[in-house]
C-alpha cells in the first residue's frame, strides 16, 4: 500500500522550557515538519508569519504568557547604514566573500567551536558535536547556501575563514538561519558587516526583505537587531515598523497568548498544488 504525506501540515507544541532570551521565563514552540516537494512553499508562506526553520522544521515562539518574541525583517529598498555601521563596511571589506552549497567543513566547525566558546559557552549550542553540526548545515529541504567570508591572503586569495552565514533563499528575501565569525574580529563589528553584507545581496538579487530572526525586547543578546534602520516586526499577525524600541515591552500577562487551535487557524497555508515560484540566483 502506498502512503503519501499530508497536503496539509500537522502542527505540534513543545513542552515548556527554560526560555534562552528572558530569564525566569519559559518557552513553548508551535512547529511542524518541513518536507516534501512542497516544503519551499510552505517555508516562503510560513517565514511570513514569524516562523523560522530549524532543519527540517518550522518553528515559531508560542508561550502561555508571554509574547516578546517578534520576527524581524530588514526593507531593503529603505534601509540606510548608520554612522557607526558604515564604519563596519569599511573596516571589513577586504574579506572575500563565497557562497557555496550546504556543505559542512572541518574549517567551518573550528570556526563554530571557537565562537561558541568565547561568545556563547553556556548556550543552547555549547554541547554540539561535529555530527550535529553538519545535519545543522547540511539537512535543509529548501534552496540554502552558506556565505563565507574569508581573509585574504598577498595575493587577494582566500586564506582564512572569518565568518560563515546559513541563508536561505525565500521568494521575497533572504533568511539568515545562523552566522558565526571569529571571535578576535568583533572590535571590527564583524557580525554587524554580515547582515550589511546580506543587505547587500538581497539588493542585487532583487528581493525585498533580509529576516533575521526574533527580536526580544529586554534581550541583551537580540538588542543588536534595533540598530538596523527599516526594521519591520511581526506582532497581532501583521508586520509593522519599529520606530522606537522602547515602545515595545517585554511584560508579562496570563491573556496576551491565544489557545493554540486558533493561532494554528489563522495560520495562512500556500496552495499546495501550486508550481513553484522561480527564485533568483544567488
Amino acid at each position: 500500500m502506498r502512503h503519501s504525506l499530508p497536503l496539509a501540515p500537522q502542527f505540534y507544541v513543545t513542552a515548556p522550557q527554560p526560555c534562552p532570551y528572558l530569564d525566569g521565563r519559559m518557552e513553548r514552540k508551535l512547529f511542524t515538519s518541513l518536507q516534501g516537494e512542497h516544503a519551499e512553499q510552505l517555508n516562503d508562506s510560513l517565514s511570513k508569519q514569524g516562523f523560522r526553520r530549524s532543519q527540517n522544521v518550522l518553528y515559531r515562539p508560542t508561550c502561555a504568557d508571554c509574547n516578546a518574541c517578534m520576527s524581524a525583517r530588514i526593507r531593503v529598498t529603505d534601509f540606510k547604514p548608520s554612522k557607526s555601521q558604515r564604519r563596519a563596511i569599511n573596516k571589513n571589506n577586504y574579506l572575500k566573500r563565497a557562497a557555496t552549497s550546504p556543505w559542512a567543513t572541518e574549517a567551518q566547525y573550528e570556526l563554530f567551536r571557537e565562537y561558541l566558546e568565547t561568545r556563547h559557552a553556556d548556550g543552547g549550542m555549547a554541547d554540539m558535536d561535529v555530527f550535529e553540526f553538519a545535519a545543522m548545515i547540511e539537512e535543509t529541504p529548501i534552496r540554502t547556501r552558506v556565505i563565507e567570508y574569508y581573509i585574504p591572503n598577498a595575493a587577494g586569495q582566500p586564506r582564512e575563514l572569518a565568518a560563515t552565514c546559513l541563508t536561505d533563499l525565500l521568494d521575497d528575501g533572504l533568511s539568515m538561519v545562523y552566522s558565526f565569525y571569529k571571535p578576535d574580529l568583533i572590535k571590527d563589528s564583524l557580525g554587524t558587516y554580515v547582515i550589511l553584507d546580506h543587505i547587500e545581496i538581497a539588493r542585487e538579487a532583487g528581493l525585498p526583505y533580509v529576516y533575521l530572526g526574533y527580536w526580544v525586547p529586554g534581550s541583551p543578546k537580540m538588542g543588536y537587531k534595533a540598530r538596523f534602520s527599516a526594521l519591520e516586526v511581526y506582532q497581532g499577525g501583521q508586520w509593522i515598523d519599529l520606530k522606537d524600541p522602547d515602545e515595545f515591552s517585554s511584560d508579562t500577562h496570563p491573556l496576551e497568548s491565544e489557545p493554540i487551535a486558533q493561532q494554528v487557524a489563522k495560520i495562512d497555508l500556500p496552495d499546495m498544488q501550486g508550481t513553484r515560484a522561480t527564485k533568483p540566483e544567488v
